[in-house]
């Protein structure tokens, strides 16, 4: 896989990779920034995510459990020092659907975070990465 990033002016850049679709980032007005897009290391977490979200929502569908929808929050603790890297990532799973039953949602989170998403796997050793979920009516 490759990706194109390129340089708009200061800290703002455009990324695209194999998909063909634009993504913004930048960063704050005190880096050379103008805060018009998200920083990396919040590009990091929505990938994170992202990859983790798809699989349990695919993995899902695939049992035919009949979920409304799925929010993913992730929330990630940086060191105090340069590099300001993520210490601890934790993820919450909020699922919306009637009849949910926790244990197809457990099996989801698990197969997510054991074998598929290969966002986990890279932070896996890296972090401290803890997860949780809840059902929303």
């Amino acid at each position: 896989m490759q990706v194109i990033v390129r340089q708009i002016e200061g800290v703002a850049f455009v990324a695209k990779g194999e998909s063909n679709h634009w993504v913004t980032i930048d960063g704050p007005k005190d880096f050379n920034g103008s805060e018009a897009a998200s920083r990396p290391m919040e590009l990091l977490l929505m990938a994170f995510g992202g990859c983790t979200g798809s699989d349990v929502a695919s993995i899902l569908n695939k049992k035919r459990v009949p979920l409304d929808h799925l929010d993913v929050i992730v929330t990630g603790e940086q060191a105090e020092e340069h590099p300001k890297v993520y210490t601890s990532i934790h993820i919450e799973y909020i699922f919306y659907g009637n009849d949910l039953k926790v244990h197809d949602l457990e099996r989801a989170i698990a197969l997510s975070q054991d074998k598929y998403c290969p966002v986990t796997a890279m932070l896996k050793g890296n972090c401290e990465l803890s997860h949780s979920y809840r059902v929303a009516q």
